[in-house]
């Protein structure tokens, strides 16, 4: 069956919106402009009014946790996909921290299979550098691009020994892959809960120093300089660690950047209690590091955006700060906060935003998505850019809910989301 949307908009460079119709056939744009009613086609036709409604790319996040196998009770595969579908998603990639590690071709093969079972959009399945994700021993880089590996990473932890992040750079290199990195030094922890400053100080919580992430991305940039590795480093949380990108992009080091929504609204003065729904690793920063992440964003320091979507069962949510896990979710809600909180007050346009979740991180991995060009592949989201809803638990797809901006009003819904061609979430049918 084809699909048409009709009557929608597009945006078209310098934040313009133009009307247009999208005809999706046998899992591709065949299609694009106005009247496309008569556009010859094979078999059936559906009709979707799209009126006043954007039509973008599917979002790409490259940073999200699906939790499966070993930790099904927070998330699956198959919740994880569908979530990040009603978040407008069609690609996103999977961190390996999972039980077993898939660090060897054999575990990993399984995690690909479950792929292909149970996801409904298109999940990138990450390797770890190192086995078990302790830095002593790298994994078989070549053998597991063999298997599939999107890239290489230990996201959860940081790669500790210097020796090993070269060996694995080096290597990487020589595969052409990717080293993206969870940048935390763990001598500089001391048992942190988030971040080190006024707040947590008022809270008697102990703290997490920004140097714990900047000085790890430094000792990185230089490795990246010296193997010439594509380096990706997640989640970027602080003025230092923006400097720090900022100069080695100047040097020439390919060193890219995401940014997390929570990072770039919230700081720790949120924190007024022993509240875990706002224990997140990177933590919270202060104002003036949410203000060098925008600045970052703006003028491409920060290459994209990624939700680090991070589900955790709500017992576990429900204990202290200190014994809590680190994380919340984040797949449904990212393009409504940017929306609500950016875009709404002037500060990014909706290009910019719809930019930093499809067409730039797609092109920082060479993923063949992100683009609403004819021949492409029917990767697209539809939304209503100016519809308000209250976050609420019961609403979620994920299987976990624990998040801080529950209960808050956010504006941006995603109406439909299309994987290869098929409809994989319906708003109005998902809800009824």
């Amino acid at each position: 069956m084809a699909i048409l949307l009709k009557n929608g908009f597009c945006l078209s460079g310098h934040n313009e919106w133009v009307t247009t119709d999208l005809l999706i056939e046998d899992g591709k744009i065949r299609a694009k402009g106005l009247a496309l009613e008569d556009v010859r086609i094979n078999g059936n036709l559906e009709i979707i009014d799209c009126a006043d409604k954007l039509i973008a790319p599917g979002f790409v996040d490259v940073h999200v946790h699906f939790r499966e196998p070993g930790f099904t009770h927070k998330e699956t595969i198959q919740t994880g996909s569908l979530a990040a579908a009603r978040g407008g998603f069609t690609t996103v990639c999977a961190m390996p921290n999972l039980d077993p590690v898939p660090d060897n071709v054999s575990d990993f093969l399984d995690i690909e299979q479950r792929i292909e079972k149970d996801a409904v959009i298109d999940v990138c399945q990450y390797a770890p550098i190192t086995k078990s994700l302790r830095s002593e021993m790298l994994v078989d880089m070549a053998a597991l691009k063999e298997a599939g590996a999107f890239a290489f990473t230990n996201d959860g932890v940081g790669v500790q020994t210097a020796g090993t992040m070269y060996l694995a750079m080096k290597k990487a290199k020589e595969l052409e892959m990717s080293i993206v990195a969870h940048t935390e030094d763990e001598s500089l922890l001391f048992g942190g809960c988030m971040h080190h400053g006024v707040q947590s100080e008022k809270l008697g919580l102990p703290g997490i120093l920004s140097a714990t992430e900047s000085s790890q991305i430094a000792r990185d940039c230089l490795l990246a300089e010296e193997t010439g590795v594509h380096y990706h480093v997640c989640h970027v949380s602080t003025k230092e660690s923006v400097r720090v990108i900022r100069d080695a992009k100047r040097a020439g080091v390919n060193v890219t950047a995401e940014v997390c929504p929570h990072h770039l609204i919230l700081t720790d003065a949120a924190i007024t209690s022993d509240n875990s729904q706002f224990k997140m690793n990177p933590p919270l920063r202060a104002e003036e590091d949410r203000l060098a992440l925008i600045e970052g964003l703006l003028d491409g320091t920060i290459d994209c955006l990624a939700t680090d979507h991070a589900p955790h069962h709500a017992d576990e949510k429900a204990l202290s700060m200190i014994e809590a896990p680190f994380g919340i979710v984040g797949s449904e809600t990212a393009f409504a906060l940017m929306n609500h909180h950016f875009v709404k007050t002037g500060i990014f346009t909706l290009q910019q935003v719809i930019d930093w979740l499809t067409y730039k991180p797609a092109r920082l991995f060479k993923l063949p998505v992100g683009t609403l060009d004819i021949g492409a592949r029917a990767d697209i989201t539809v939304l209503d850019v100016e519809k308000q809803y209250e976050v609420n638990e019961q609403d979620f797809a994920s299987k976990s809910y624990n998040t801080p901006f529950l209960n808050q009003t956010v504006t941006g819904q995603v109406l439909y989301t299309f994987s290869n061609g098929q409809k994989v979430w319906d708003e109005q049918e998902e809800r009824s």
